[in-house]
């Protein structure tokens, strides 16, 4: 019996900041014994209320299920224990893997080579019992499997999740430096928008922000797309209750009000995608979006979420600053009586803007340790 079987308890990894916004997530959606870490999340949970957790977090970037713990002091040793697992109850000789690893403060410290030594005693498992062996995918394996090794201790655990759960799979095109969807649902999170008011997104790139929006409001499983998740790859799991968990959400998306969520964007090819790109989704053509200068619009009492461009989409000879300047006069103008949100990844640039913030909220975007401002124009 593994770790979590004994246990049912699971650890989500977050981006930093938004361990607060998965805890109240993962307990709307079944779980219990929520208790925040750097980084993540740890919870307890029934296997069903697993699979909703992958299946509807729109926060979460992976979540693990440990398989076994144990002092570790050598990579010998990491290797004979971790061998003693029959990693057949997770894959056959057909399917792919792959192991990542995080090591700190201890004597294995080159984490590459502690995902070696977990490779190699998978692998040699198989030669032994099969004479074949499973192949190595890094990019898109069916199998993800994590060792973690902190001041001498390692756990080895199997990623329920399959691949990082912020590729919800409707964003087939994206321009220049788009936000990750995690982020933007956090930034729609934190805005506190609940449909009464129309959400715009006057700089829209290539949807990611409306598309959250649409996955919020129309309680569309974030992972709706998705064709493969680890947990069907555990030795408890249950087709079944998937299948009904499934059928189950199907029936409970919302259709989406017209004129409620909307973009626009001066890059034309922005506009494809962002079109292209919502149109996965159910009720995602619904959506308007417009080839439009943000500066000739009128945005009056909505929501403005945004995420500004960088590059050849802000226009032809024009600096950042001038451009984040432009659009805190475009607030001031054609703004009255709405409340923005926007995500400024280099976030020296809100002084720039000439309007007073009422929060700044930091928020990392990948690499970017930026700050989401949040305007009231009055």
């Amino acid at each position: 019996m593994y770790q979590y079987q004994k246990t049912n308890r699971y650890f989500a990894q977050t981006a930093a900041g938004l361990e607060e916004l998965f805890a109240k997530e993962a307990e709307k959606l079944g779980a219990e014994n929520v208790e925040k870490s750097f980084k993540g999340v740890f919870f307890t949970c029934s296997s069903e209320t697993l699979y909703k957790i992958n299946y509807y977090t729109r926060i979460a970037t992976r979540i693990v299920a440990p398989l076994i713990s144990f002092d570790c002091h050598s990579t010998r040793y990491l290797y004979n224990t971790v061998s003693k697992i029959d990693f057949s109850d997770f894959l056959g000789i057909d399917n792919t893997f792959a192991v990542f690893s995080n090591v700190a403060g201890s004597i294995i410290n080159h984490s590459q080579y502690a995902a070696l030594c977990v490779k190699d005693a998978i692998v040699d498992q198989f030669r032994i019992k099969y004479d074949k062996r499973p192949n190595v995918d890094p990019k898109t394996p069916d199998v993800w499997f994590h060792i973690l090794i902190n001041n001498n201790k390692a756990v080895l655990s199997l990623e329920t999740s399959g691949g990082s759960l912020h590729r919800r799979g409707y964003r087939k095109k994206t321009v220049e430096a788009p936000m990750m969807e995690n982020v933007a649902a956090a930034v729609i999170d934190l805005s506190g928008w609940n449909g009464e008011t129309p959400l715009v997104d006057p700089m829209c790139g290539s949807g990611t922000i409306l598309a959250e929006a649409l996955i919020k409001h129309c309680n569309i499983p974030a992972g709706y797309l998705r064709k493969n998740f680890g947990f069907m790859y555990m030795p408890d799991f249950n087709k079944k209750v998937w299948q009904d968990i499934k059928k189950s959400a199907e029936a409970g998306i919302k259709p989406l009000n017209k004129n409620l969520i909307s973009g626009y964007d001066l890059d034309a090819t922005a506009v494809k995608y962002a079109r292209q790109n919502l149109s996965a989704l159910p009720g995602g053509q619904k959506i308007e979006i417009q080839n439009s200068d943000f500066r000739d619009l009128k945005l009056q009492n909505k929501t403005i979420i945004t995420n500004p461009p960088y590059g050849k989409r802000i226009g032809k000879n024009l600096q950042m600053e001038d451009f984040v300047k432009q659009m805190g006069d475009f607030l001031k103008q054609n703004c009255k009586g709405s409340t923005a949100y926007i995500y400024f990844g280099k976030r020296e640039l809100i002084k720039s803007v000439g309007l007073r913030t009422s929060r700044k909220i930091p928020l990392k975007n990948a690499n970017l340790d930026g700050r989401l401002a949040v305007y009231k124009i009055f």
